[in-house]
């Protein structure tokens, strides 16, 4: 009696699980976008964005050393007021640079927005063929298995990155 009550348990207990499985998929969405014409397109220009000011900053900070040397080879002669006027030029040049750099690269900076302008709305169009591929296959999840989140193991065969690309039209 026991022994079938328990067999009996262990069905239910099974029929439960299986009836609540969740269906998972895995996508690489680095893979995804760089099959994506337009993604390495916005790439290339943010790429050149990124180039043109690199060297922006880069003359004012050869400038600035420049500015350095010859100070330091002067000073000996300057009276004290000029060396104090050179001295707030050098300084003043240096937070220039300093807020440069932050304007261009830094937190929110240009490069951030020239990015939100360009690339994520590639990304948001992936996300939303992703949502549509979720929806039509059922799935409960979907992961991504590309940078910064770890997937430990997945099965080749969960791997749907190459269904969200056909959704997108790409081959």
């Amino acid at each position: 009696m026991i022994k079938k009550l328990f067999i009996t348990t262990l069905f239910v207990i099974a029929a439960f699980f299986v009836s609540n499985a969740q269906r998972i998929a895995v996508i690489d969405s680095k893979y995804i976008l760089e099959k994506l014409p337009e993604y390495k397109s916005a790439q290339v220009k943010l790429d050149q964005f990124s180039g043109q000011w690199q060297q922006e900053i880069d003359k004012k900070s050869a400038d600035m050393d420049k500015m350095y040397k010859d100070y330091d080879a002067e000073q000996v002669m300057l009276s004290d007021e000029l060396k104090k006027k050179r001295e707030d030029e050098l300084f003043n040049k240096e937070k220039e640079l300093r807020d440069l750099q932050k304007k261009r690269f830094g937190f929110e900076g240009d490069i951030f927005k020239k990015r939100q302008e360009l690339i994520k709305p590639i990304q948001d169009k992936v996300y939303s063929a992703v949502q549509r591929l979720a929806v039509s296959k059922m799935y409960d999840i979907i992961l991504d298995k590309s940078e910064g989140i770890t997937v430990i193991f997945a099965d080749p065969k969960l791997d749907r990155s190459d269904d969200v690309l056909r959704e997108l039209g790409v081959k």
